[in-house]
């Protein structure tokens, strides 16, 4: 199985990509990652908020396959904590599934067809935090719930 990530936008601050890619390289002992950077929506300020997610919508499609399962990172997802996401993980690769597709949408959510597409919905928090910083926590709980999963001391009970 692989595990790819989508984001919308790029991530301007250098501290949090130097550290995403200390963790993206950490998952590569575990698990074939990867991260694709959807670019931000041009004119988007000339764009109400349904209309804008339409269209980030419409990209995120493009870079799934049909095979794909895809979970959205939603604030109204299931919350889990490290070691149960670890489970969650574990569930999906024994599935047999060739590409588990998490989604970390825009501003303003997601469209209708993203979240009827869906195959889930996980929230890493109730709090709000920034799409930037997102990727990392994420990153962070993937390399963190393998380390789990082969009861390796990064992650202490």
């Amino acid at each position: 199985m692989t595990i790819k990530l989508i984001a919308i936008g790029k991530t301007d601050n250098k501290q949090l990509l130097q550290l995403m890619d200390d963790y993206q390289k950490r998952l590569g002992f575990y698990i074939k990652f990867s991260l694709e950077i959807i670019p931000d929506i041009k004119n988007a300020k000339n764009l109400s908020e349904d209309l804008q997610k339409q269209k980030e919508g419409e990209l995120i499609i493009k870079k799934l396959s049909n095979t794909d399962v895809l979970i959205l990172l939603d604030e109204n997802g299931k919350q889990f904590t490290s070691v149960g996401f670890s489970g969650y993980l574990q569930k999906h690769m024994n599935s047999g599934i060739k590409q588990l597709v998490f989604v970390i949408g825009g501003p303003y959510g997601f469209s209708d067809a993203i979240y009827q597409k869906a195959n889930g919905k996980i929230s890493l928090s109730k709090m709000t935090f920034s799409h930037q910083m997102i990727r990392l926590f994420f990153i962070e709980q993937l390399y963190r719930g393998f380390t789990i999963l082969r009861n390796e001391p990064y992650h202490h009970r």
